[in-house]
């Protein structure tokens, strides 16, 4: 790690980092690329370490003394301000960001996407703190070829549907349409982030991932999340796969998406962290345009995927299709399509994703059937209780 240096040749000094979330997906890999490949020690602040646990323990860990967890609900906690003002960067991956809860429960939704970001903003402001906040490609909302007529050949021009970080509108669904609570409450926080930087002098930047893909994502319902949960469309998946059940195809999985690995991912989020001068004041789409599929494409290369990597041959009906009202209830909505520019962040940081999407999900895979496939025979097979 001795004379580490970043884009432009100057030396990295090693840095304290207070991770907000970092018992999760995102913060979990990027947890292990900190302490396996830099000298930075962090802050870990979740509310659940189960994630990180491997890095916290034994006391014989390389990076021992490097990372420290501490168990704390940023809502109306004290001690968060001490732990920013510790650092010398806050990285904030705390959200709410399930599709199924955005239009059941979208005052959580609101409240945990914007105001209990609110503090984290003010005191790295205040403190004159480095801010690295992770939003969403959802900000986006539609895409202007969406408003298209289905037959225009303008649908085909990437104009109208790739989306750009600094000229894309955000276009949102109507008010009743409350799956679109999750994007406006995190637009509203980048406007604000944004509006710090330009009035009171923040450092920041922005990441919007587009469908970040690997293992220890989501939640498997009933096994390590709860049973009525309904998880994204790729941990959505995994459960039907894992149970042998048809996988479900909302309002017939027309919708296109793009997949990027997590670890390509982290890699983005790395160079940020250590090239303040090429990231502060940016916002970063972070996703793979290669990796673009229909979901109902997804579908089926996962169950091929998962056949290969289990072993066991597909179901005969692999898919069934379901009304998005059936599947996550009024108020539902969706966008087309999220195609990431990759512009700006190939000019700053040098950054393009490397995994294929097969690749990825075969990675995905094969952790989620090691990790899930015994407990789920076990709890299918077990006797329910009259």
């Amino acid at each position: 790690m001795a004379g580490r240096v970043d884009l432009d040749g100057n030396p990295i000094k090693p840095m304290t980092i207070c991770m907000i979330g970092a018992g999760g997906f995102i913060g979990s890999h990027l947890c292990e690329k900190l302490m396996s490949e830099t000298e930075h020690k962090v802050l870990a602040v979740d509310v659940y370490s189960d994630k990180i646990k491997h890095l916290l323990e034994p006391a014989s860990l390389p990076w021992a003394g490097r990372i420290q967890f501490h168990r704390l609900n940023i809502k109306n906690d004290s001690r968060l301000e001490g732990l920013i003002k510790m650092a010398d960067l806050t990285i904030n991956l705390a959200a709410i960001c399930t599709p199924a809860d955005y239009n059941t429960r979208p005052l959580d939704t609101i409240y945990s996407n914007f105001i209990d970001a609110l503090p984290v903003v003010k005191y790295c402001s205040e403190n004159g703190k480095r801010l690295i906040h992770f939003s969403t490609c959802e900000v986006y909302g539609k895409t202007i070829g969406s408003f298209l007529p289905k037959d225009s050949q303008l649908r085909q021009d990437p104009a109208y549907y790739v989306l750009k970080e600094d000229t894309s509108p955000c276009i949102f669904g109507s008010i009743e349409k409350q799956r679109w609570s999750y994007a406006c409450a995190k637009q509203l926080i980048e406007r604000l982030i944004y509006a710090e930087g330009a009035e009171n002098g923040l450092e920041f930047t922005i990441v919007r991932p587009f469908n970040w893909i690997g293992p220890r994502m989501d939640f498997i319902p009933g096994i390590d999340g709860p049973s009525e949960g309904v998880p994204r469309v790729l941990a959505c998946f995994s459960n039907n796969l894992l149970r042998r059940e048809p996988l479900k195809l909302v309002d017939g999985g027309q919708s296109q998406r793009t997949f990027v690995y997590i670890k390509d991912a982290i890699e983005a989020v790395h160079l940020m962290i250590e090239n303040p001068a090429r990231a502060n004041g940016q916002i970063f789409n972070v996703g793979n345009p290669n990796n673009e599929v229909t979901v109902r494409q997804l579908a089926e290369m996962m169950t091929e995927v998962y056949a290969k990597v289990s072993g066991e041959p597909p179901l005969e009906a692999a898919t069934i299709d379901v009304s998005s009202k059936e599947f996550y209830g009024e108020g539902y909505d969706d966008s087309d399509k999220r195609i990431p520019d990759m512009t700006i962040i190939n000019k700053q940081l040098g950054w393009n994703p490397k995994t294929s999407l097969w690749d990825l999900l075969d990675s995905t895979l094969t952790y989620q059937h090691r990790t899930y496939a015994e407990a789920i025979r076990k709890a299918i097979s077990r006797p329910v209780a009259s």
